[in-house]
């Protein structure tokens, strides 16, 4: 089966900027929910980073691989960037520092979400970047290992094995920041429930 995204993608590289502007519109919302969990409000300007480096550097994409996974690489790029400003230049290591360790904010939409859904972000927000981002891009995206390695620049393997690893190390600050023995179970028992809330909500 054809790739859509490839086809629109040819399609822009021939003069169609319609097409172009399709297939950008086609991954907004899902390049939003990756900088929001992150930055919080401050994700407009690396959302339009992200799509404007995307616009300049397309001709470079061999369509080897998924576009998503190709832009999220981008976005992943502006990321990294945006921490090491925000450093002053600094080493960022997102294998073992989270965005919650560098005080960037979250969402302020999100005082008025479900109790069950505060808590999952700020346990997913206390993961190493790298563990959060892995986990967003499977169950927000349903991403494939072979795509989120991709983006990561990892091997498949490696991104198998952090899967499990992440979740292990989601469910434990889940325990560590539930107020009581009910929201964690609830928290935990409707745990693709509340997964696909966040994710509405974000989006």
């Amino acid at each position: 089966m054809a790739d859509p995204d490839i086809e629109l993608l040819v399609a822009w590289r021939a003069g169609d900027r319609q097409a172009g502007g399709t297939l950008l519109d086609r991954h907004f919302a899902a390049v939003r929910r990756f900088f929001r969990t992150k930055v919080g409000d401050d994700h407009e300007d690396l959302v339009q980073r992200t799509f404007t480096r995307c616009v300049e550097v397309q001709v470079r994409f061999r369509a080897e691989g998924s576009f998503r996974s190709y832009l999220f690489a981008i976005a992943h790029n502006v990321l990294r960037e945006h921490l090491r400003v925000r450093r002053r230049d600094a080493r960022v290591e997102p294998d073992s520092e989270s965005v919650a360790d560098l005080g960037l904010p979250g969402p302020s939409t999100f005082a008025a979400a479900r109790r069950e859904q505060q808590l999952l972000l700020q346990a997913l927000r206390r993961l190493p970047i790298n563990d959060q981002i892995v986990l967003e891009l499977f169950y927000w995206e349903s991403m494939t290992s072979a795509e989120i390695s991709a983006v990561l620049d990892l091997p498949d393997a490696t991104i198998r094995t952090r899967l499990r690893s992440a979740r292990q190390r989601l469910r434990g600050f889940i325990d560590e920041l539930a107020r009581d023995v009910r929201e964690r179970q609830s928290t935990i028992d409707g745990f693709d429930h509340w997964v696909g809330e966040l994710r509405e909500h974000l989006g």
